[in-house]
């Protein structure tokens, strides 16, 4: 893991670049906050919430106090040396369009921002933020796609195509899937299968697949459920 410095000799924090800024510690971004640590990546956690501020001490590389909706603030951390920064602010709008603003104008190279709602989201893209989120939307499609499937777990890669965890279904076990025809008659393609309590393991042509087996599916989104739903 790389280390960076708090501050430097003319008191910029130094940031290497895998190591990332997190401004906004509520439900999503501390959430994101704590993956990336736990991934290897240092990260530095802005929040105007001294009690938040203090909860996050010993959990994240560094946490600091501040106000990002301001130029220098921004500066005497030195987040424009940030490679990636996340703009995770909650409900405050303006906060978060400010911030952002601040960001692009600083150059930071990568930015991620959070959005509220869709015209949140197209005030961020007009700035020219990199990428522009929805948590609640994308996890609210996801859970849909869940509660009317068979799936065990789903991802939306892009609108229209998608991946997913589903059983094997019979019609796929006991034979190679290169024999299946799977990709012709399923619109399908099976990416890679856990075998009780195996490890994944990349499929190909000679995988035979046995029951209680757990494949990674992949294609057209109406494909993959129409898929997942057989047993």
């Amino acid at each position: 893991m790389a280390k960076f410095s708090l501050f430097s000799d003319t008191s910029r924090r130094i940031a290497e670049a895998d190591s990332v800024a997190v401004i906004g510690l509520g439900r999503f971004g501390s959430a994101l906050a704590e993956e990336l640590m736990s991934s290897g990546t240092e990260v530095l956690g802005i929040d105007r919430d001294e009690d938040l501020v203090q909860s996050f001490n010993g959990v994240l590389t560094q946490v600091v106090r501040g106000d990002s909706t301001k130029e220098e603030v921004l500066r005497q951390l030195a987040v424009d040396q940030f490679d990636r920064v996340v703009v995770a602010i909650g409900h405050d709008v303006q906060a978060s369009i400010l911030t952002a603003s601040l960001l692009l104008q600083l150059k930071v190279p990568i930015i991620w921002a959070k959005a509220e709602n869709e015209q949140h989201g197209r005030i961020l893209e007009q700035l020219g933020v990199h990428h522009v989120i929805y948590p609640e939307r994308t996890m609210g499609r996801r859970v849909a796609h869940l509660v009317r499937g068979a799936a065990l777990d789903y991802l939306e890669i892009e609108r229209g195509y998608s991946l997913a965890k589903i059983t094997a279904p019979s019609s796929v076990r006991g034979i190679p899937l290169g024999q299946t025809a799977i990709r012709q008659k399923h619109g399908i393609t099976v990416a890679a299968v856990a075998s009780g309590r195996a490890g994944w393991h990349n499929a190909d042509n000679s995988t035979v697949l046995s029951e209680g087996d757990r494949i990674l599916i992949v294609g057209p989104t109406v494909s993959v459920e129409a898929f997942a739903q057989l047993r």
